[in-house]
């Protein structure tokens, strides 16, 4: 399974689609809301939201929408990264609301190799997000610092024990038997 990219696997242009999508519940709205104080009626009252907002229904916080984005493009675009450096832009296009399901997907829009460092570089995205009938509810821009293939092999990380290529699991301990 493949985490995340070095910087020489990235092309300007290339999609990624990210899989699979996440139908998103009230549970998951409120628990978000809850983990980060946001008690907004919109989101956690339903007889508020149907009787004095337009959407007539709560409204889903766009936070966790924009959240939920960034983790489904991990395996694709940071799994590998070395920083987050930047969110550029954040724009909440539509609603979502319970029981929507979100799919996502990332367009690499440049990179430029990092200036003080070779064994770096800067990838640009783009990640959109999208219910299930391919409304378009949220797009963000980053930079994300990655490494290339030369930090992985200096640093060790591109082989398992013993010295044989691997590093899709860096880190992971072995099974130690009695």
């Amino acid at each position: 399974m493949r985490f995340g990219r070095t910087y020489e696997e990235f092309e300007v242009g290339a999609v990624y689609k990210h899989w699979p999508g996440k139908t998103v519940t009230e549970y998951d709205d409120h628990l978000f809301c809850l983990l980060t104080m946001n008690h907004h009626p919109l989101h956690l009252d339903s007889n508020y939201a149907e009787k004095t907002t337009d959407f007539g229904k709560n409204v889903v916080v766009g936070n966790y929408i924009y959240s939920l984005l960034l983790g489904m493009s991990v395996p694709d675009v940071s799994g590998k990264a070395i920083a987050n450096l930047e969110v550029e832009s954040l724009k909440h296009v539509a609603p979502t609301f319970h029981g929507d399901t979100i799919y996502g997907e990332t367009v690499v829009l440049d990179k430029t190799p990092s200036r003080s460092k070779s064994d770096r570089g800067i990838v640009y995205v783009e990640t959109r997000g999208y219910k299930q009938d391919g409304t378009l509810v949220c797009v963000f821009r980053r930079k994300v610092m990655v490494p290339t293939e030369a930090y992985i092999k200096e640093r060790g990380r591109g082989h398992l024990p013993g010295g044989s290529p691997g590093g899709e699991q860096p880190g992971r301990p072995e099974l130690r038997e009695k």
